[in-house]
């Protein structure tokens, strides 16, 4: 850096308005315009309703508090970075312990002046762009979003980020947290050049091509600043709008200028197109107006992007009746089996084993009449083993005393065990008449 420093007249122009958003009716941006200090800065207020407002309005008074008691020869970079930082403190402290404030936050971007030595810095996506004597405009800011992190990191287009579900939503913000980092630059000027300060109100309605051409043809920077309002109006001006203009040195006319209208040069070395659902660019977008620096968890509507999917084939015609006939098919082969296995049951073992238990519950066929001489047999033999136990109904006692002679009270066993088998046979009838034909032979 050059140790002669060369002096420049600095003028400036500002201005701020609500936009059109009735859902905004306060203003939630604040800005700093000093020119007797040369201390210019714009914020963007994050968190609705009041707590965007007080946000916005803290980091400007604590950033305009600190150069109005800066030192002489006091570092300048030093001195903006450490009121960023505690700005940033006194904010996070508020969200802490007021319940109202808790989601509050803001952005911030600053820039001094003194001589032909410009220092900058900034949290957030308020922009500070430069234009230079030959016409060539820098945006010196990079945004601290999601999707410009991406851009950045080569993982997202700069068309793809245009309509990304998250472009509102930044990765860094004054309150936010305890602690933030600044982003710090200083350099030096030539005469000419112009600065351009704003938040995401004027950006989004205006690109950077268009801000350049404003620029360069505009003379006064009241001019300027009416015209980005009035295009913005004219595009919706959904969110609040700030700008700051500072031209230092003289002013350059469009012809006086070396370079033609090129595009814009940006720390992505590109400038970023709104990218229409069909494909095409488009000149002018209309993005939603909000500022997250919180994403919140349900509460906040999620906007899904459009995605170039072919559409599925159409299914065949005959799928469906294929898969009914080959249901049917199935259906007919299982009942094949099962009705061979109950025609063959006794073919396969576990059929016929499953079957027995219905056999045994039909019913009983006719038993065939046995020969007297079987079922006496029978009976006999189911009588001697055990003498003792006799089914007879009548008293052995009783029967010989009435129908036989004494002799025959003392008879054999074996005597004995054959009437008893007659009577279980035919009956005491029976019985009687054996013991009369016996005692007539005898």
């Amino acid at each position: 850096m050059s140790e002669d420093r060369k002096t420049f007249k600095v003028q400036s122009s500002a201005l701020s308005d609500r936009g059109l958003n009735e859902r905004r009716p306060l203003n939630e941006d604040a800005f700093l315009h000093d020119p007797a200090r040369n201390v210019f800065a714009v914020a963007d207020g994050v968190g609705g309703a009041e707590a965007g407002e007080v946000a916005s309005q803290t980091a400007i008074e604590v950033l305009d508090e600190a150069f109005r008691h800066q030192v002489e020869g006091a570092d300048v970079e030093d001195l903006m970075e450490l009121a960023i930082q505690r700005a940033n403190a006194s904010i996070h402290q508020m969200a802490q312990e007021h319940a109202k404030f808790s989601m509050m936050a803001t952005t911030i971007v600053a820039l001094h002046v003194k001589d032909n030595i410009a220092t900058f810095g900034h949290v957030g996506d308020s922009r500070l762009y430069r234009l230079t004597p030959d016409g060539v405009l820098h945006r010196e800011t990079e945004d601290h979003s999601i999707v410009e992190e991406e851009v950045r990191a080569g993982r997202m287009t700069p068309e793809q980020a245009a309509n990304h579900p998250s472009k509102n939503v930044i990765s860094r913000a004054l309150g936010a947290e305890q602690g933030v980092e600044v982003d710090m630059k200083t350099m030096e000027v030539e005469d000419g050049t112009e600065f351009l300060l704003c938040t995401d109100g004027i950006t989004r309605h205006v690109s950077d091509n268009e801000l350049r051409q404003l620029m360069v043809i505009s003379n006064s920077l009241d001019e300027l600043c009416s015209e980005l309002k009035r295009r913005c109006y004219e595009r919706g001006a959904e969110d609040n709008l700030t700008v700051i203009v500072v031209r230092v040195g003289e002013h350059l006319k469009a012809g006086e200028r070396l370079a033609d209208l090129e595009p814009t040069i940006t720390p992505e070395s590109e400038p970023v197109h709104a990218v229409q659902s069909n494909g095409s660019q488009a000149d002018t977008t209309f993005l939603p107006a909000s500022r997250i620096a919180f994403p919140a968890p349900a509460s906040q509507p999620t906007m899904v992007e459009p995605l170039n999917v072919a559409a599925p084939a159409p299914a065949k015609g005959g799928s469906g009746a294929m898969r009914l006939f080959g249901v049917v098919v199935v259906l007919l082969l299982i009942g094949g089996a099962f009705y061979a296995g109950a025609r063959y049951k006794e073919r396969i073992p576990f059929l016929a084993s499953k079957a027995q238990p219905a056999q045994v519950a039909a019913p009983a066929s006719t038993p065939v009449p046995e020969e007297p001489f079987v079922k006496f047999e029978r009976a006999r033999r189911q009588v001697e083993p055990c003498p003792t136990k006799s089914s007879l109904s009548f008293s052995r006692t009783a029967l010989i005393s009435s129908t036989l002679p004494q002799r025959f009270s003392s008879g054999s066993n074996r005597i004995d065990l054959r009437f008893r088998a007659l009577h279980d046979v035919g009956g005491q009838r029976r019985v009687q008449q054996s013991f009369r034909e016996g005692f007539a032979v005898v």
